[in-house]
């Protein structure tokens, strides 16, 4: 069985990561226009920069949950024909143990070269500008895809949903594009949907099931069931 996951802010919010986007609509009491669009970086780059040097840096006290454990034991079984397509941009996955994960928004353990446009491993603060390990150049940025830039290896996930068996949607908004069409793409290409959330969504009615609660007691129950 082909198995695609796609995972959202709930799953690592059981871990104490922030859901980025309060109730009152403001990522960490900024508003995206000054962090999350390149436009931000260009006009004010030290604020961009102390914005995501405090979530990396967060990193180090949150732990993978039982849910992203759950999803490692699962890619244990099934190797190859499964894959995690994240909207996360935290390391929880690859901390639990899985290795067949796809950053579709980037991730903060790495730094993009604006100059280079080489991606580099990096755990450090990046507001002092230290080179590039690439060409030198003092022009790394977080690699993080802000509004306006298209997510990651889109390509990639479109040939996957299109041969998948099951397509399974955790702790997702159901609202963000292009990650909320998936479901869609899957069920026209014939395959089983299953959403797991706390809540139900925007898009739980396009799901073949929706089960509702918290992603660290839903998902290790769905694994086992796959497991036997």
């Amino acid at each position: 069985m082909r198995v695609l996951i796609l995972t959202g802010a709930g799953i690592s919010a059981e871990s104490g990561v922030p859901t980025f986007r309060d109730a009152d609509g403001l990522w960490e009491g900024h508003s995206f226009e000054e962090v999350a669009t390149p436009e931000a970086f260009a006009r004010d780059p030290d604020t961009v920069q102390r914005f995501y040097d405090a979530r990396r840096a967060a990193l180090a006290g949150v732990e993978p949950n039982p849910a992203h454990q759950a999803l490692a034991r699962l890619e244990e079984a099934l190797g190859e024909d499964l894959l995690i397509v994240t909207q996360n941009v935290d390391d929880l996955h690859e901390r639990a143990g899985s290795t067949r994960v796809l950053h579709m928004h980037g991730a903060l353990t790495s730094a993009l070269c604006g100059s280079c446009e080489q991606r580099h491993p990096w755990a450090e603060p990046l507001l002092h500008r230290p080179s590039c390990p690439g060409c030198g150049q003092a022009a790394l940025r977080p690699d993080v895809v802000w509004f306006g830039e298209l997510p990651y290896e889109m390509e990639r996930v479109f040939e996957v949903l299109e041969r998948t068996d099951l397509f399974v949607a955790i702790g997702t908004s159901g609202a963000v594009y292009p990650a909320a069409g998936f479901v869609r793409i899957a069920v026209t290409y014939g395959a089983r949907t299953l959403e797991l959330n706390l809540e139900r969504t925007e898009s739980s009615e396009y799901f073949d099931s929706a089960r509702q609660g918290p992603a660290s007691e839903l998902v290790p129950a769905w694994v086992e069931e796959m497991l036997s």
